[in-house]
């Protein structure tokens, strides 16, 4: 579905709260996942023209109304559109916060939730903020209507319709959260952060304003890109090497000295261009980094999951993993990249073969080790100065 074209509509004044691109100028696309059961909104999140979807799932209940997983900016735009659903399918009766973690997702419930007060609000377990971990109420969050998620499923108003594992790795400083929710008549599994699959071309949302992906197309500062479909792709799949390795092997960063002569060959100068500033230079390789990242469009984990955060708790990661595979799923649904994956159970088991032992490469698909490097190296520094923990041994 296209977006209205009233800026105004798109307006997000709190942009401030947690400052990433595209700030306070917010766009929202509907896509229908399911027909009259399932649709999935799309905004954008980044750093440095360095964006990728966010995404929040509305889901119709059987009886009427609707359940809404990890809401995104409640935007004049983004609630006419579901206002647009509650007019044909019944309210808004409940709202999934499905992380502990993912301030990105953490920020939009309370606004989102004051747009429809009606919503019982139902939250991962262990919240916490940063600097201060203040109270959810403190943080928005209506204190009336929120509570924490049943550790036993069939215990939530929804069970008759939903089933859902929660995974809760302590983290020391604090913990990382993630519900999977299995939508029972459609099939579908909505996940947050741990599963993702990378599509070739660049998402919707992306292409109403492209010059962000036009940005990373370059070669170097002085190039003028062509607004075409090769392009578009080209600056789309650099972006996800960026957005998912930081540093991939095929990334090389100019000096500071080389990046303002570089500047001052630009054809443009200015905030939009960021002066001229265009550190980046891609070795030949990149395309085939993609390929290995996307893998033929199968589910992964993305790395910095992979390194920093569930070797952490490998045991408590694969049960995690087990119980979701035991649901007769043929979909998945991720707050990122790929709006819609086509996966089985045994094919989103597979994606946590990392934390096991003796599996041979054909079995587990893994990502490339030159590409993991940085992260790995960054996860070494992490360690050594006391801000995370060695991993736990592999299962």
């Amino acid at each position: 579905m296209s977006p209205l074209n009233n800026p105004k509509d798109w307006s997000w004044p709190f942009w401030a709260a947690v400052p990433l691109y595209p700030y306070g100028r917010r766009r929202t696309i509907r896509q229908e996942i399911v027909q009259d059961t399932i649709w999935t909104f799309d905004q954008l999140h980044g750093i440095l023209y360095t964006i990728v979807p966010i995404r929040m799932t509305v889901v119709k209940l059987f009886g009427g109304g609707l359940l809404v997983y990890a809401p995104v900016a409640p935007t004049t735009e983004c609630v006419r559109l579901v206002n647009e659903l509650v007019a044909k399918h019944g309210e808004v009766k409940y709202i999934l916060l499905p992380t502990s973690s993912g301030l990105e997702h953490k920020v939009f419930v309370g606004p989102f939730a004051r747009r429809f007060p009606q919503a019982q609000v139902f939250v991962a377990p262990h919240q916490w903020s940063f600097p201060f971990n203040l109270p959810l109420s403190w943080l928005g969050f209506p204190q009336k209507r929120t509570q924490e998620l049943p550790e036993d499923s069939s215990l939530a108003p929804f069970a008759l319709e939903f089933d859902y594992a929660i995974l809760d790795i302590d983290l020391g400083r604090g913990s990382f959260a993630e519900v999977a929710l299995f939508h029972k008549r459609s099939r579908t599994l909505l996940v947050t952060d741990s599963i993702l699959s990378v599509p070739v071309d660049p998402p919707e949302i992306l292409q109403l304003d492209p010059y962000p992906l036009l940005f990373h197309a370059r070669d170097n500062a002085s190039e003028t890109i062509e607004d075409n479909e090769d392009n578009r792709r080209k600056g789309w799949q650099r972006i996800s090497l960026f957005a998912l390795y930081f540093r991939p092997s095929a990334l090389e960063v100019a000096s500071i000295g080389q990046m303002f002569r570089d500047a001052l060959k630009a054809p443009e100068r200015s905030l939009k261009t960021y002066f001229g500033l265009f550190p980046f230079r891609w070795q030949a390789t990149w395309k085939q980094a993609f390929d290995a990242l996307r893998g033929q469009g199968r589910p992964f984990v993305a790395p910095i999951l992979q390194i920093l955060i569930f070797p952490q708790a490998p045991k408590q990661v694969l049960k995690w993993a087990d119980t979701v595979a035991s649901w007769d799923f043929q979909q998945i649904i991720s707050c990122h990249f790929e709006s819609l994956i086509k996966a089985n159970p045994r094919q989103f088991r597979q994606a946590f073969a990392f934390l096991e032992k003796n599996l041979s490469s054909s079995e587990s698909q893994p990502l490339l080790e030159e590409d993991l490097k940085f992260i790995q190296e960054l996860e070494a520094s992490l360690v050594k100065r006391g801000i995370a923990t060695p991993a736990k041994e592999d299962v």
